[in-house]
């Protein structure tokens, strides 16, 4: 392995070494709680321009396997560990080391991690670069004209450019949903599907027109990378499809829906990135774990009285979740589908399909 360095856009300087592809790669640096599901992150086009740091100490103990992907390659920007496992593997099986230099991802390891956390939740995410030792002036040079994730339009890069049917892909459906891709999960994709709902992907420069009349059930919107007030062009498709037909969404979507009621989003200091963050249902009053990445949130003040708080966050009391029954629009913001996990909110998609019954 080669020395290299993590260098915060506040000056904070961070040495370990460096494994996957070579080079000097920026992005903002965001960490991740989750104990295992590193193919799934590293994967999740929602981290599209971001290097991702994993606060559990040992990585790669598992290794790969493409099966696992939630996109077709690895969509983050980077990825920072405290240690890499470069052990034996499961037959069958890639090393991390090997699927992040394969795919031209840089990573770098033996890392106080701990320190960085903490340096980041006292701080706020930011941007950083990673580079190997002798590049200082050229990645400082880098990170200094680096746009702010505030500033980037990161979906074109990981969304469809044009409608693709999967309908093959559910041979009897119940449910035909158009699904606008910002960053789609495959999972996403898969548990409707295996519910009985043939989809659609649309591309994120969809039409109202592309949905309304077409036989669909239901405009469905995805999670994906970056800031929602960038997208202000399918907040308006959106707000043209409240009330005509049922508007659901995940992460992404979830935000974009606030928007297209009359809220506005707000970014978070760090975010929520990892499977452990519980959340409270409001209807009910029970609490479950879920799995989160996201570094924007609505405003609650901003939201117009006739929409409902599903869901908050146990921990902040951010919003997680909403509804709007006059409307049919339903929407969280944590990933109930599970990958990596925990499982506990996989019920919403039933609930969200409800909403195809009751219209």
């Amino acid at each position: 392995m080669e020395k290299g360095y993590l260098l915060l856009s506040d000056g904070r300087l961070f040495s370990g070494m460096l494994f996957g592809a070579t080079g000097i790669c920026c992005g903002e640096l965001v960490f991740n709680t989750s104990m295992s599901g590193y193919p799934e992150i590293l994967t999740d086009p929602s981290y599209n321009g971001q290097i991702v740091l994993m606060t559990y100490p040992l990585i790669g103990n598992y290794g790969v396997d493409q099966n696992w992907n939630e996109s077709c390659g690895i969509k983050a920007t980077a990825l920072v560990v405290k240690r890499l496992y470069q052990g034996p593997l499961p037959a069958g099986r890639t090393s991390l080391d090997d699927f992040l230099r394969d795919q031209g991802v840089c990573a770098i390891t033996d890392v106080d991690t701990r320190a960085l956390t903490l340096h980041i939740r006292r701080n706020g995410s930011q941007n950083a670069v990673i580079f190997p030792e002798g590049k200082e002036s050229q990645a400082r040079e880098m990170l200094r004209t680096f746009p702010k994730i505030t500033e980037r339009n990161l979906i074109e890069d990981v969304s469809v450019k044009e409608a693709k049917s999967l309908s093959e892909e559910t041979p009897r459906p119940r449910y035909n949903i158009a699904l606008a891709d910002f960053g789609i999960k495959r999972s996403i994709v898969e548990n409707f599907q295996k519910r009985g709902a043939s989809v659609t992907l649309l591309p994120p420069t969809f039409k109202a027109e592309d949905v309304l009349g077409k036989g669909y059930d239901m405009l469905f919107l995805s999670n994906g990378p970056g800031d929602p007030e960038l997208l202000q062009d399918a907040v308006a498709q959106v707000k043209a499809c409240l009330g005509k037909i049922p508007v659901c969404g995940i992460c992404l979507g979830h935000q974009i829906i606030t928007w297209a009621l009359g809220g506005r989003t707000v970014k978070m200091a760090y975010g929520h990135h990892g499977g452990n963050h519980p959340v409270k249902d409001l209807d009910t009053g029970k609490t479950f774990v879920t799995s989160q990445n996201h570094g924007f949130m609505s405003d609650i003040e901003s939201l117009p009285k006739s929409v409902h708080i599903w869901f908050v966050n146990a921990n902040d009391n951010t919003v997680e979740g909403l509804y709007d029954s006059g409307l049919r629009v339903r929407s969280v913001q944590f990933h109930p589908e599970a990958s990596p996990g925990p499982q506990d909110a996989t019920w919403i998609f039933d609930k969200f399909l409800e909403e195809l019954k009751n219209a």
